[in-house]
């Protein structure tokens, strides 16, 4: 595994979902703050996003907005008012006053709205830079992968095609992949993408990621990176924030908590996996970074899917 799939894998669970919608006229709808993501992808017209607490986004033909952290927002046809976001009708219930779900020949708005769900327990930090509104403009030349899968959506979504079933969760979780990794190929000045553009810092987070369950050292790790000790624990410190060996520990333990939630592998199989010799020692760690046991974590996550 690489870092940006760890990274998303960690936090999304369940599957998404979306519907495509056209909206005419004069509208104004108000998505309601999520414990997810949620993104819309404008296939036809225009319209403007207006984030709680941010900026308007005026949003056009293929653009694609991440909303990552959930922020409540309203979508309309122009940027209005407080007064008119204040009126706007919640998105659930904007049948019969502008918005229809199946597209038609009125012209207007066409968007593709969905949201994933995420568990925030275990928020990798990558994840947690991500600014509150990414958009992602339909410029000539740019994200040809993402562009390719909203036009595969776009083509899927409101359809009852012969195993749209599965393309369709199947493609919303590679537009989440798209975007994500559209953010970072967009040159921001966050840290992330400059951990992941840094060949050292890159080459020993992609070696445990890799393989989390090896026996790293220190010495090893600097090997696998072509650097000194010394140099790899003060490149890979600055930028990720903590030493190698504390982001392995952390990561490892995130891991499990991961395996925990999604599998049912007897704690003796994860222990293995994430580089533990014995599920003692595993609890022993987790409990040490959790506060609280594996086995009551695995049933809170049960109760919580």
């Amino acid at each position: 595994m690489d870092v940006v799939s760890d990274a998303i894998g960690a936090v999304r669970i369940g599957k998404p979902s979306s519907n495509r919608v056209r909206v005419s006229g004069s509208w104004c709808a108000r998505f309601a703050p999520y414990d997810g993501a949620g993104f819309h992808v404008v296939l036809e017209g225009s319209c403007w996003l207006l984030p709680d607490g941010g900026a308007p986004v005026s949003l056009g033909t293929g653009d694609a907005v991440l909303l990552p952290h959930g922020t409540g927002h309203v979508i309309a046809d122009s940027p209005v008012d407080a007064a008119a976001v204040a009126r706007a009708v919640p998105f659930d219930g904007s049948e019969g006053k502008g918005a229809r779900r199946a597209p038609d020949a009125s012209g207007g708005v066409e968007m593709l709205c969905g949201k994933y769900r995420l568990d925030r327990n275990r928020v990798h930090p990558l994840m947690t830079e991500l600014p509150k509104v990414v958009h992602l403009p339909n410029r000539v030349g740019s994200h040809p992968e993402l562009r390719s899968a909203i036009d595969l959506l776009g083509r899927e979504v409101g359809e009852q095609r012969p195993g749209s079933c599965i393309a369709v969760p199947s493609l919303l979780d590679l537009l989440l992949v798209y975007m994500v990794r559209s953010w970072m190929d967009e040159g921001t000045t966050g840290v992330w993408p400059a951990v992941l553009g840094d060949p050292v810092a890159s080459a020993a987070l992609r070696a445990l990621h890799s393989d989390p369950a090896a026996p790293w050292t220190s010495d090893r790790l600097a090997a696998e990176a072509g650097v000194s000790r010394p140099t790899l624990a003060r490149r890979f410190t600055a930028l990720v924030g903590r030493p190698p060996m504390a982001y392995l520990t952390w990561w490892r333990l995130t891991f499990a908590a991961t395996l925990l939630r999604d599998t049912q592998d007897p704690l003796a199989a994860i222990a293995r996996r994430v580089g533990y010799g014995t599920p003692y020692a595993l609890s022993h760690a987790f409990n040490r970074e959790f506060g609280t046991t594996p086995g009551r974590y695995r049933a809170a996550a049960a109760g919580q899917s």
